[in-house]
């Protein structure tokens, strides 16, 4: 099978499969052997020609500088390859090429501070850097669209003047005026420029050979240091044939200062906050300069004094001795002159460093400069100096002289480039995979970090040497440490926060850890149902979940136990003492632990690992979220993934953790209102007339604050964690097991049907995952894709209680809604109504009666629970449930049934595609007013007739339809071809459009409607949703579908990369679609990263290595292991990427188990593995003893060591 002309164009190489001594890179026949050194030779040769072809192209020019480097390579086709010798992604002439914008991971290891920082490519890179959020710039962010303007002249600038026997020089490395223009046919006289992209560093590398000179600048985040620092390596190459002299400026055009949350203010009143901006200095020398406020920016009575501050150190690289500072030029105005644009350096051009240097500095109500001055410093031909810079915030300006020695010991940059390598290295090492195709390799462990850095990455703390789980051991603790919001600058609406603390994290958006922690079972068992139970417990009593996800806190009650644990780590009686009030002072996670034993002087004799361990193993986890803006109608659609995620790893275990758990419910202080007082009367956009509209749905509920209240510590003035669980009259915190919060949560949303039955209704405010669709909750709108999910969970409730046979106990509020929703659907069945064949837009009566009285049984039940439970429940015996739960679940399938009938409709779209519609809207046609008004005075009123609404075809649509039928594989290729036909398919892009036109939509609909088509939202290709749409299609066995939409392009990693523009490692949001007026721009990424398309690849990557199921239930009920693929043949050899072979000759792959268990696929054939499972099992234990498998599952007890992990050392699985 040939692969893509843009792979043959990347030149991959082999990469070795296994790690096995046992296995070779060539076959075990002859013929194999005699191919491999034919194969060998012809590769020789057209290397060989390749590299003279490209040094006859570009000799003696920039090109042929970059590739004389050896940091690139040449295919035969004359192009650099797509990776470097380092396995980075090489992005040529990157200033000279549409713009992107990505990040640095933010990951400074578990104990380490990091800073966040952005970069495009423009200039040198880095556009925006701080600690903690964007309130907290060091070098301020701004927008995507700005930031492409402003950061080769605002960012990392250098200037140098070289002078030599032969030639002498002032120029600016990455200057944009000496990019090159790709529309020109020769562009040989300018320098080369290439950014290089790995996993945690970034690099833009310059080659003037008209000048000779190279210059490299690395950048990556410190790891592991109790100081958080950017550091940036710029290193200048003499490529020339002569000696050099060079004088060099190299850092900051301008630094921000530390003062508080300065990014508004920066923004809005940056002349102002210039006055309160001095630069101090650790000593008297000018190689520590110190950027604060004197105060933070304020107008109150209460003044605070600003002890913290950024640093910039600066020295070339030395191995073997200690480095010595060089000095700084803070003064922009000594560099700048009056060219205050920052375009040219009119001060150094009429200076010197020495003149610079000696001349008095000012950095008193002025933005600043950090550079870096290297005065007339000697390079030989072919050597280099390498200028280390270190760019951070330190709490106060008697610490920097300590960093200071700390960085310039020998070798100390060096150690931390590498340690910054291998930390990511290490956290991705999970799911280290080597097939023949390099492309998806790498992608697999991007997608697996930048799904962690969302989701958070899962971290056991507490009993870290065992091999029990979460459920097993209540000293097993699970953290998620690494996760941010996605805020960056495309995704400039998010206020993201990275804590600058070690095991830093900062909170998510709801849906989308729900999202990106689904598979964190597969990937690490110990972590049990840890993730199952903390997203129940946010199921409140309405039905809704909050906003915003926070990190799991620790606690402690018992005084004993923590008075002997802080006598064990402290070495002082006043440490314990002082650490036995912190740990009973309330909530804590682990670095805000560190900072406080760090500011109150606790001196702790444990190691930092042991401490933490030995706390966080003896506290009591919590939950923690924050209720936010609104109630989302989609949080709940992601819980059976992570049920079944759970489910597929410990088949075991579902009965205890459905039954023999109790969770809380979170209480958040919003309330969602009754119909009646949302229901507003308001002019059309004409205002010839007036239509019914549903608005201001939740609101903030006052009553619920003041429960909060009770729980008020006085002493801190802080709201107690206890706050956010919703309890008795009594005081007490009310819970319920697992299935009984699945059935109440089942219940609520079948109670939320729409009036003609089909979708659920958008009533809290907020739409669904499409939340550009927000006008559609004020057109009374309801989802398909929530029916879909809705259906599922009913099926599942039905399902687990049909198992095991075990009553469930539920509050006795619900068993009254439910006893009015029975009676409702027993009325509706003896009024006789069935539907008729062409169903009428106007909602027959029978349909409204019955959503009417449901509607207000949902709301009655609401009120009875909006601040307290009665704490009175009722038990459900299985015969009682199943035949509701199978009667519910008929009205279900009729109202499905309904949609498909009502269908889509849109330009080009006359209703008969046959798939599955996303969004309705009823029109309220005849109402009565209430006598109330809204807080606008707008008249309130009661529906009495309703008219459906459709809208054109969505993808969500589909995808979640097909959740419902992806055990039949014919409907499945019936929906997919569909689809495939349909306005849905980019025919251009052969992707998928997150909507079909939208033409003649009403702006009502929401912003999507606000944005040109093919952008954002409207009819673009929507990242997250396509990957949704694939997965389905390897859930349901479409196999040969589901490779082929992959390596047509449809996934990031197989595209074109000079149509996606950015690394193909990494995905974006969106795509510009072929719908875009500007063609330019179709197939090209925008907002990059921390998409839940991560997850979904994924899921994908579990389903083609582990399978569905890799753990069952045998006919015993013992739990057995049973791993199934699904490998296309490319992925062990193809026309273009040789394949790994045992030492029998056979193809393979292979892929680490659960993060520590090598596992290797034998592939005799070479052919596709689809849904198959292997013929046996050779295990491989730590104590070197083998167990041998004939057949296609592993029996219980070796199943359960492979689960646990510890014991095994490998699998060969042979097919």
């Amino acid at each position: 099978m040939s692969s893509g002309s843009y792979q043959k164009n990347g030149g991959y190489q082999a990469v070795a499969g296994s790690e096995d001594s046992s296995f070779s890179e060539t076959g075990g026949s002859k013929n194999k052997l005699k191919g491999a050194i034919i194969a060998f030779f012809v590769a020789i040769a057209i290397g060989v020609i390749g590299f003279f072809s490209y040094k006859a192209i570009f000799k003696g020019s920039s090109d042929a500088k970059a590739v004389e480097s050896g940091n690139v390579e040449v295919n035969k086709y004359g192009d650099l390859k797509l990776f470097d010798k380092d396995n980075r992604y090489v992005l040529e002439d990157y200033d000279a090429k549409p713009t992107f914008s990505s990040f640095l991971p933010g990951v400074a290891g578990y104990f380490g501070k990091p800073v966040w920082s952005f970069y495009v490519n423009r200039g040198q890179g880095i556009a925006s850097f701080g600690t903690e959020s964007k309130d907290f710039p060091i070098l301020e962010f701004s927008p995507a669209n700005k930031a492409y303007q402003l950061t080769p002249f605002v960012g990392f600038r250098s200037f140098v003047r070289g002078t030599g026997s032969l030639r002498s020089f002032e120029i600016e490395p990455f200057a944009p005026s000496r990019s090159r223009n790709l529309k020109e046919k020769d562009n040989s006289a300018l320098p080369k420029r290439i950014m290089y992209v790995g996993p945690n560093e970034v690099e833009v590398e310059e080659f003037d050979a008209s000048n000779g000179l190279s210059v490299s600048v690395k950048y990556f985040v410190l790891p592991e240091e109790d100081f958080s620092s950017l550091v940036r390596r710029a290193t200048y190459t003499n490529t020339g044939s002569t000696e050099l002299t060079l004088s060099i400026l190299d850092g900051l055009a301008q630094i921000e200062p530390s003062g508080g949350r300065l990014d508004g203010n920066l923004k809005n009143m940056g002349r102002t906050m210039e006055g309160f901006m001095g630069v101090y200095h650790a000593d008297d020398t000018l190689t520590m300069p110190f950027y604060k406020m004197s105060t933070e920016p304020g107008d109150s009575a209460s003044v605070k004094i600003e002890e913290a501050g950024h640093y910039c150190l600066s020295f070339i690289e030395k191995e073997d001795e200690t480095a010595e500072l060089l000095p700084i030029i803070f003064d922009t105005n000594k560099v700048f002159g009056e060219a205050t644009a920052l375009e040219h350096p009119a001060g150094w051009h009429a200076s010197s460093v020495e003149k610079l240097l000696k001349n008095p500095q000012y950095g008193d109500a002025r933005t600043s400069s950090a550079f870096a001055a290297v005065d007339e410093i000697v390079i030989k031909p072919g050597g280099n100096i390498t200028v280390a810079s270190f760019y951070g915030k330190a709490g106060n300006i008697k610490d920097i002289p300590d960093i200071a020695d700390h960085i310039t010991a020998p070798g100390y940059v060096q150690d931390k480039f590498a340690r910054a390598r291998s930390l990511i290295n290490e956290l991705t090492s999970g799911v280290e995979t080597k097939t023949a195709n390099r492309l998806f390799d790498g992608a697999v462990k991007q997608q697996f970090l930048d799904n962690s850095l969302r989701g958070g990455m899962p971290t056991i703390l507490g009993n870290v040497d065992g091999d029990t789980n979460y459920d097993e051991d209540p000293t097993v603790k699970v953290f998620h440490a690494f996760s941010r919001i996605h805020g960056d600058l495309e995704r400039d609406y998010n206020q993201f926060k990275i804590e600058p603390a070690y095991f830093s994290q900062g909170p998510g958006n709801y849906r989308d850890i729900a999202q990106n922690r689904r598979d964190d079972v597969t990937f690490l068992p110990r972590l049990g149902s840890f993730d199952v139970q903390m997203f129940l417990s946010y199921i409140q009593a309405d039905g809704y979940e909050p906003l915003t996800v926070e990190a799991i806190a620790y606690m402690f009650e018992d005084k004993e136990k923590v008075s002997k644990l802080s006598a064990k780590h402290a070495s002082d009686e006043n440490s314990a003492a002082v650490l036995s009030k912190v740990l009973l002072g309330g909530p804590f996670r682990p670095g805000q632990l560190f900072q406080l034993v760090e500011q109150l002087n606790i001196n702790v004799t444990s190691t930092n690992e042991d401490f933490l361990n030995d706390v966080v193993a003896q506290a009591t986890d919590r939950a923690m979220a924050v209720y936010g803006s609104g109630y989302w109608a989609d949080h709940w659609d992601y819980y059976l993934d992570l049920i079944e995620a759970y489910t597929a790893i410990y088949p075991d275990g579902v009965e205890s953790l459905m039954y023999d758990n109790e969770l809380r419910y979170f209480f958040s202080t919003a309330t969602v209102k009754p119909r009646s007082q949302k229901y507003v009367l308001t002019p059309t956009f004409d205002y010839k007339s007036k239509h019914v509209q549903q608005l201001d749905a939740t609101y903030f509920d006052g009553d619920k604050a003041a429960e909060q209240q009770a729980f008020l510590d006085p002493s801190t003035g802080l709201t107690s964690i206890d706050a956010n669980w919703q309890r008795t009259a009594e005081g007490y915190a009310f819970t319920s097991a697992p299935i009984a919060k699945l059935f109440l949560l089942g219940t609520i949303k079948y109670a939320m049907r729409d009036p003609y039955g089909m979708g659920i209704e958008y009533e809290g405010g907020r739409p669904g995952w499409n939340d550009a669709m927000n006008g559609l909750p004020g057109m009374i709108g309801s989802g398909m894709p929530e029916t879909y999910e809705m259906y599922e969970m009913l099926k599942y409730v039905h399902g687990i209680i049909s198992t095991y046979k075990r009553p469930i106990v539920i509050p006795d509020e619900l068993q009254k809604m439910i006893n009015t929703i029975n009676d409702a659907l027993d009325d509706l069945q003896s009024s006789g109504y069935e539907d008729q064949e062409d169903l009428p837009f106007h909602v027959p009566k029978e349909l409204f009666s019955y959503w009417d009285v449901v509607a207000a049984a949902r709301e009655s039940y609401r009120n009875d629970v909006q601040y307290y439970f009665s704490g009175n429940t009722t038990s459900l015996s299985p015969d009682e449930v199943v035949p509701m739960l199978e009667a519910w679940m008929d009205q279900v399938e009729l109202g499905m049934k309904r949609a498909m009938k009502i269908s889509s409709h849109g330009d080009e779209d006359d209703g008969t595609t046959g798939i599955a519609p996303s969004y309705f809207a009823y029109e309220v046609t005849k109402w009565k007013k209430n006598g109330e008004t809204n807080d606008l005075g707008h008249e309130l009123v009661n529906a009495l007739a309703m008219r459906v609404s459709r809208f054109p075809l969505f993808l969500e649509g589909p995808v979640r339809h097909m959740k419902t039928i992806q055990d039949d594989k014919e409907e499945m290729k019936d929906v997919y071809e569909k689809v495939l036909n349909s306005g849905l398919r980019d025919k251009e892009l052969n992707m998928y459009f997150l909507s079909a036109s939208l033409k003649g939509q009403s702006y009502d609909m929401g912003r999507m409607m606000a944005f040109a088509p093919g952008w954002l939202e409207n009819q673009s290709i929507w990242t997250h949703m396509s990957y949704k749409y694939y997965l389905q299609l390897i859930r349901g066995k479409l196999y040969e579908e589901f490779f082929e939409e992959m390596r047509n392009g449809g996934m990031m990693i197989f595209m074109d990369p000079v149509v996606y523009g950015r690394s193909l490692m990494e995905c974006s949001s969106f795509l510009a679609s072929s719908a875009f007026p500007d063609p330019s721009f179709h197939g090209r990424g925008f907002a990059a990263r921390l998409s839940g398309s991560t997850a979904e690849f994924m899921s994908m990557y579990k389903l083609m290595f582990l399978g569905p199921e890799p753990f069952v239930l045998n006919e015993s009920n013992e739990v057995e292991m049973k791993l199934t693929v699904a490998l296309p043949d490319w992925l062990f050899e193809d026309d273009d990427n040789v394949g790994t072979r045992d030492k029998d000759g056979n193809l393979i792959v292979t892929f680490m188990l659960f993060g520590k268990i090598l596992v290797t696929y034998h592939n005799p054939d070479g052919g596709d593995l689809f849904g198959v499972s292997p013929k046996k099992y050779l295990i491989k234990m730590k104590d070197g003893s083998s167990v041998h498998v004939d057949g296609s599952s592993v029996p219980t007890e070796t199943a359960i060591a492979i689960r646990k992990v510890s014991s095994v050392k490998s699998i060969d699985a042979f097919f």
